[in-house]
Order: C-alpha cells, then sequence, then structure tokens
C-alpha cells in the first residue's frame, strides 16, 4: 500500500492516481463551489455529506459512514476502482480529505492524502470537470469493521481515547459549534492541526513521533480517534501512520453522538472527569 501522504513530486510521478477534491467548511462554506472556481487538473469533488456519510441522526451523529452500497456507488461514479491510486487533498491540511483517505485505506485501497493540498500544486487550475471514460470501474461492497472503528462504549472504556478538535472545543469553550461543550471523560486532547506546520504540510515524522509519544502513544493499535463529528479525526490516525505508529480506530459518531447521550461529560483542560449531562 502507498504511504498515507505524499508530496506533489510523488504525484506527477503517477499519473494513475486518482484525484479526489474533498474540501468541505465548518462555517457553511460550499466545497462544491470552491471545486467549480478551480480544482487540480482532473480532479473529481467528493461531497463529505452526501457521497462520504450516511444522514446525520441522534443514534449516530453528524456524518455516520455510509451504507457501503451507496459508497461503492460513490466511488464508481468518481472513477475510484478497487484498484485504484487515490489522492485526496483539501484546502486546509487535509481537515477534510483526510475522512475520504481513511475510509479508502480501511477497504485495502491505496489512498494518500496530498501533503500540503491545493496548496502545494505549482501548476495552474482548472475549472472543467473530467471526462467519462469507456474503461470498466468496479468497486466491491464492503463495510467497515472492529478493526477500524469503535463503539461508543469502546471510546469510553479506552485504553487510550484522543479528541482531534481544537483545545478550546476540548475544554468545552465554543458550543457554538459543539451542541453541548467539554469531552469524552478520559480522553487526551490531541488537536490534529498540531500534526501540520505553518504551511499547512505534515511536520517531520520524529517531531510526530515526539508529539505523540508526549500523549503516551507508543502504538497506535490502542488509539480510538474522535473529533466533532468522525471527519477531522482521520487526520490524527494518518498522522498516527505516517510517523510509523501503525494504525489506530475511530469513534466514528464522535462528540455529535456522544454529547446526545446522558454519558458524562468533561470540561476544562484535564481529562477529568468533570461534569455530568
Amino acid at each position: 500500500m502507498i504511504p498515507p501522504i505524499v508530496d506533489v513530486d510523488w504525484l506527477k510521478n503517477h499519473p494513475e492516481a486518482v484525484l479526489a477534491d474533498v474540501r468541505w467548511y465548518l462555517d457553511g462554506r460550499s466545497g462544491a463551489q470552491a471545486y467549480a472556481s478551480g480544482h487540480l487538473p482532473g480532479a473529481v469533488f467528493l461531497d463529505i455529506d452526501t457521497d462520504l456519510s450516511a444522514p446525520p441522526s441522534a443514534e449516530g451523529g453528524r456524518h455516520p459512514l455510509p451504507d457501503p452500497e451507496d459508497f461503492a456507488s460513490a466511488m464508481v461514479d468518481a472513477g475510484i476502482s478497487d484498484d485504484s491510486v487515490v489522492v485526496a487533498y483539501d484546502d486546509f491540511g487535509g481537515f477534510s480529505a483526510g475522512r475520504l483517505v481513511w475510509m479508502l485505506r480501511s477497504l485495502g485501497v491505496d489512498a494518500a492524502l496530498l501533503d500540503g493540498g491545493i496548496d502545494a500544486w505549482d501548476g495552474p487550475l482548472s475549472t472543467e470537470e473530467p471526462e467519462e471514460t469507456d474503461e470498466d470501474v468496479t468497486f466491491g461492497i464492503r463495510g467497515w469493521g472492529p478493526d477500524v472503528i469503535a463503539s461508543i462504549d469502546e471510546a469510553v472504556a479506552g485504553p487510550m481515547v484522543i479528541d482531534a478538535r481544537t483545545a478550546q472545543r476540548y475544554r468545552g469553550e465554543r458550543p457554538f459549534i459543539d451542541t453541548f461543550p467539554g469531552h469524552i471523560p478520559g480522553a487526551l486532547s490531541a488537536p490534529v492541526l498540531d500534526n501540520l506546520g505553518p504551511d499547512k504540510r505534515f511536520r517531520p515524522v520524529d517531531e510526530l513521533k515526539d508529539r505523540f509519544a508526549a500523549l503516551g502513544v507508543s502504538d497506535a493499535s490502542e488509539v480510538i480517534a474522535y473529533c466533532g463529528s468522525g471527519v477531522s479525526a482521520c487526520l490524527d490516525l494518518l498522522a498516527l501512520e505516517h510517523a510509523g505508529l501503525g494504525r489506530g480506530r475511530l469513534f466514528v459518531g464522535s462528540w455529535s453522538q456522544y454529547s446526545a447521550t446522558d454519558r458524562p461529560v468533561a470540561t476544562g483542560a484535564e481529562p477529568g472527569f468533570a461534569t455530568t449531562t
């Protein structure tokens, strides 16, 4: 399998790669409009809300994983097959594109993030959608198992749970984004943006290892990651793999599912067991 993070030079040496634009915004801006205004030549657009998620619910959170049949259909429509090499990007260091990469890699499909995203591209952008080809595209229908996803009960039990949201949201200081403030008791704060430098490219592997070591992570197989709705936490999981620490699991429903229950909630900077709903 290809590495989880690739750069523009790698991309230029692999013209067979299917490019996927997965721009998406917490503030409600349209990723589709961003794609239409300019994207990497040949890239297809995939929407977090419709292509990479099932409809939201209190039980499943804002971005549940899609039905395997629906996901397979979305991949075929995008020209992605089981034997494709996929490189996904956004404009925020992989904040949203990481979801597609994680989903595909978890199903055994070669996929990677473009380090630096669209800003790393040094060529012209396109406003044209790629032409359909006559090639036969097949994508097997299969789902994500317990080896890559964690239940809400497992996210409570650990042994190591990391919260990929910003430190402010972890502490419970930004309730306008999260319906209910706080974090899962015992979870450690591991903001996804800490994986990136000021240029929105991944920090060197040694720095990533040091970052996770400071959290007590030496083996990603013990890690369960969550965020607001199971999107940005994929970036932490890819960073763990990129750092050579293996693969963790995703609590897909994340805070949007957890905070809709009556389970205990912690606030403040410490993992703690501070308050309850």
